[in-house]
């Protein structure tokens, strides 16, 4: 069944357009490759949730760990959001039709991957079944709810090699950390999701996680 934009997604559109870029995640003048990434919003029977991806293990970036379905912006999709929505098609089997885009945010860079990444905002007016359509890239798919991000106990922060720490959820048995969490992190203050939580628990990056990140 078809649902209207919540009113919550499309105050998040209209204040994060122009939130500054923090710098280490400002794009450079020049090079990088462009990427867009869906942030993909739904209702369920939990209430309002995100679509998740869990990149395969064998992948060459980002290995094994939890994301925003996307990938880099080819020549025909004419733009970051033909780019979010077509690799959303392949990685998670979603049916285009059944998304509205509700805005487009500021560009983002990653350096482990030299991409320039654009969010697109996205809500799933009318869900469709989704799986791991792409197994070289994709283990897994979920809907997670925003309640269970928000939720104090499956929050925490990761520590980085070098000492930083960011932060990072544990959810439907993923451990969601570095540029998909600080989204995650800024889109729950955005919304009023956000519930006080305790972010002096800080733990260190697991040593199997830490070596599918260095590849």
């Amino acid at each position: 069944m078809s649902s209207p934009v919540p009113g919550w997604l499309t105050d998040l559109a209209a204040t994060a357009v122009d939130r500054p870029v923090p710098a280490p995640l400002r794009p450079p003048a020049s090079g990088g490759r462009a990427a867009a990434v869906l942030l993909l919003f739904g209702e369920s029977a939990d209430g309002p949730d995100v679509l998740l991806i869990q990149r395969s293990a064998r992948g060459r970036n980002h290995a094994g760990q939890p994301a925003f379905p996307g990938g880099g912006v080819d020549p025909g999709d004419g733009g970051p959001v033909g780019a979010a929505l077509r690799e959303a098609e392949e990685e998670t089997g979603l049916d285009p039709s059944g998304v509205h885009v509700v805005g487009v945010l500021p560009e983002l860079y990653v350096v482990r991957s030299d991409n320039r990444v654009t969010p697109v905002l996205g809500w799933w007016h009318t869900p469709c079944a989704v799986h791991a359509a792409s197994p070289d890239e994709v283990d897994a798919v979920a809907r997670v709810p925003i309640r269970e991000l928000a939720d104090p106990g499956n929050r925490l922060r990761l520590r980085l090699p070098g000492g930083w720490a960011g932060p990072a959820f544990r959810v439907r048995g993923m451990l969601v950390w570095g540029f998909t969490a600080g989204i995650l992190d800024d889109v729950l203050a955005l919304t009023g999701f956000e519930r006080p939580w305790d972010a002096r628990r800080v733990e260190e990056l697991p040593p199997e996680t830490l070596r599918l990140a260095a590849r």
